[in-house]
């Protein structure tokens, strides 16, 4: 009978332990370590989730990590993205090695700064209990809404968001940046080119049009912003899309990193663990 410490088996044992590592590195962590000399940076702000399975299924085969911001906006299934029905969704994103932020639990737009010494704000929420409806809150309120849609991904995830939010819109002043930036969120906005069109008239704006438009004009260190279902638009622009549109940068180069990578970025979030 042969030593049980050949270099042949020797060599079988370290060949399986080479696997077993591999098996248990995370996608996103083996990704990370590929060189990405020309990245974007794709994220998905939530909408009523109607394609929210075809984008899944379209990262997974493209094996490309996005950064998804959510609230608890309205859905097609009588609910909110946040919800139980979709926290099985959410949790299966991260367990493929998406990274998460938070848009506002309501979907909060900022309408106004408010005079004063303390910071306040005109908001208006388009999701929630007070969908509609104008009001003013304080640095304080505006905080809680964007820490509850945080908490919440964490509680069906698993996993911490980034400390970082989307305002609805991309609607903003100074003083509601450092409001966030005093609770530990840094604002995440978009590049013009990665502005991908997907909220606006599918009657005037067609998908081959947006899609020409973005394959031209995204350069390296873009954000690029969709959305995972709007309800105004006729022809969606996801999934139709989204595949050509990733294929296409890949084509040309390009990679997909989540925003932890992002060079504004870093910092903030190694500083605010």
């Amino acid at each position: 009978m042969r030593n049980a410490s050949s270099p042949r088996r020797r060599a079988a044992a370290g060949l399986a332990a080479l696997l077993a590592v591999a098996v248990a590195i995370p996608a996103g962590a083996q990704s990370a370590a590929a060189s990405c000399e020309k990245p974007v940076y794709l994220t998905f702000d939530t909408g009523h989730m109607g394609i929210a399975p075809l984008v899944a299924e379209v990262l997974k085969r493209q094996q490309v990590h996005v950064t998804f911001f959510a609230a608890a906006e309205r859905t097609q299934t009588d609910g909110d993205s946040l919800d139980n029905h979709w926290a099985a969704w959410w949790k299966a994103r991260a367990a493929e090695g998406h990274e998460f932020g938070s848009h506002t639990y309501d979907h909060v737009y900022w309408r106004a700064d408010l005079k004063g010494v303390t910071p306040s704000f005109r908001v208006k929420p388009s999701a929630g209990a007070l969908a509609g409806r104008e009001f003013t809150w304080s640095a304080a309120e505006y905080c809680a809404d964007i820490r509850k849609s945080s908490e919440r991904l964490e509680l069906i995830t698993g996993k911490k968001p980034l400390p970082l939010y989307r305002a609805p819109g991309g609607k903003t002043s100074p003083k509601l940046l450092a409001a966030a930036r005093d609770c530990g969120y840094a604002h995440v906005g978009w590049a013009p080119a990665g502005f991908l069109g997907d909220e606006l008239p599918s009657e005037k704006f067609s998908n081959e049009k947006l899609l020409t438009q973005a394959l031209d004009t995204i350069r390296p260190g873009d954000i690029l912003l969709a959305h995972l279902g709007i309800w105004s638009r006729k022809d969606p622009w996801a999934p139709a899309n989204l595949e050509p549109l990733i294929v296409g940068l890949k084509a040309k180069g390009f990679c997909f990193q989540t925003l932890r990578q992002h060079p504004d970025y870093r910092a903030w979030i190694a500083s605010h663990p």
